[in-house]
């Protein structure tokens, strides 16, 4: 555990608040909920802090590190080779899926970028199949203390119950023929899909869960510190530049995972971003947005999402 002798200021609660409040007002009907801790003393702020909030692609993070665990253990090796079956494959965003059958063997090095780095479905079901499946995944956070954060199903299951689809088949592999699918179910059925995903509390955080996350994966009380670091340079980069690394000053730095969901009818479910940002003095934080069932635009659900983190850059004194 590290010090709890604060050399930091204190965060700007009262700033913190008006700026999520703010936000939140012009984001309605979605909700809003972030989180922001100090991570040299476990200070911490969260608007909407107990609320679930759906996670989409966040959980490929909280996977990884429970793949990680399983290296570190010795059960299991980064060059242990994957193969794709047409059964492994899942819905878009998927790139191993569209290499499949051109390509089907992959080593758990290979899935574990490809989950983390580039959000890939397949991947990521792959790989918590392989270390026993969402309920292995969420008692190993249970046994860490992590107690707000659950997964319970694969990518093939979790999608297209999002939209009131049956179980994933290998015909439906891409986007085009996904969509063809999806489309072919009644619109108002697809609707009644989403909404129920909305209250549903499987596969989902509260910004308060996500930050002992974060917290104690960054502490080393989830992963030692060897596979911790090979997990943080695949929090670098990734497909999403906007949201929270939209907000991020000169010379800081942020490791991070986005998780979005469709948007179906002008309802999008989710659109979120969590991840550890170190400033150019040194100092570091762990952030968490979370944003669910807005009627925004991309641009305008990402801008949101960049407000709020120049505001919490901004608390920081």
């Amino acid at each position: 555990m590290r010090d709890t002798t604060s050399e930091t200021p204190a965060l700007e609660m009262t700033a913190l608040n008006r700026a999520a409040e703010d936000i939140s007002r012009r984001v309605a009907p979605g909700v809003l909920g972030a989180g922001l801790m100090n991570l040299e003393n476990g200070q911490s702020w969260a608007f909407n802090g107990d609320r679930p909030f759906p996670m989409q692609s966040v959980f490929k993070l909280p996977l990884a590190a429970a793949v990680l665990a399983e290296i570190e253990a010795g059960r299991l090796t980064l060059d242990e080779r994957l193969v794709v079956r047409p059964e492994d494959l899942s819905p878009p965003y998927s790139p191993i899926a569209d290499a499949w059958p051109g390509r089907a063997d992959y080593t758990v090095a290979e899935m574990l970028n490809a989950a983390v780095r580039d959000s890939d479905n397949t991947a990521a079901d792959m790989l918590m199949r392989r270390i026993g499946g969402p309920g292995a995944v969420t008692a190993w956070l249970v046994d860490k203390g992590v107690t707000e954060l659950r997964i319970d199903r694969y990518e093939r299951q979790l999608q297209t119950e999002f939209f009131g689809m049956d179980s994933f088949r290998e015909a439906w592999r891409g986007r085009e023929k996904f969509l063809a699918a999806k489309n072919a179910i009644d619109p108002a059925a697809r609707r009644s899909a989403v909404v129920r995903y909305l209250s549903d509390p499987r596969d989902t955080a509260t910004p308060r869960g996500m930050l002992d996350f974060l917290y104690k994966l960054d502490d080393g009380l989830i992963i030692g510190p060897v596979v911790r670091e090979r997990l943080f340079a695949m929090m670098t980069g990734g497909r999403v530049t906007s949201r929270l690394a939209a907000a991020m000053p000169a010379g800081a730095s942020l490791l991070h995972k986005t998780g979005s969901s469709w948007t179906e009818q002008g309802l999008n479910a989710a659109t979120n971003d969590v991840g550890l940002i170190t400033l150019a003095d040194g100092r570091r934080y762990a952030a968490a947005v979370f944003l669910s069932g807005a009627s925004l635009d991309d641009d305008a659900r990402d801008a949101a999402i960049a407000e709020l983190g120049r505001g919490m850059i901004k608390s920081l004194g």
